[in-house]
């Protein structure tokens, strides 16, 4: 292996540990945010160890970006780490509503996914 491909895996596996090193499980007041979620266009998967996947697509773009979530406030929350993060204000934090768990975040309305259920009837389990 040439010394810059060397180089270039080093710096990968650094930066793979970093990320690695700033996850950190979702704060027992935010596990209500763990599951999979889907609205109008956006897809949302919170995952108990603090990573997190958002999608949306809206006017035939999509947008997307995975990472730790982190800066949890009242308003709002934050995935990815550093300036590869986006931020997304919550305006209604996740509330069960006649037996479904709803929240809204970015003005769009999120429903919690049973995936088991879906599986189960052999649906896909993100749609969008």
């Amino acid at each position: 292996m040439s010394h810059p491909a060397a180089l270039r895996h080093a710096t990968l596996l650094l930066l793979l540990l970093a990320v690695a090193a700033c996850t950190q499980p979702l704060p027992v007041d935010k596990r209500d945010y763990i599951g999979h979620w889907q609205g109008e266009g956006v897809r949302l998967v919170v995952q108990a160890d603090g990573q997190a996947s958002y999608e949306r697509v809206k006017d035939r773009r999509r947008t997307s970006i995975n990472g730790p979530t982190h800066s949890f406030t009242t308003h709002g929350f934050k995935i990815g780490i550093g300036p590869l993060s986006a931020s997304f204000k919550v305006r209604s934090p996740p509330t069960q509503i006649d037996g479904k768990w709803r929240m809204t975040v970015d003005g769009v309305v999120l429903t919690r996914r049973d995936l088991g259920e879906q599986l189960q009837k052999n649906q896909p389990a993100i749609d969008l």
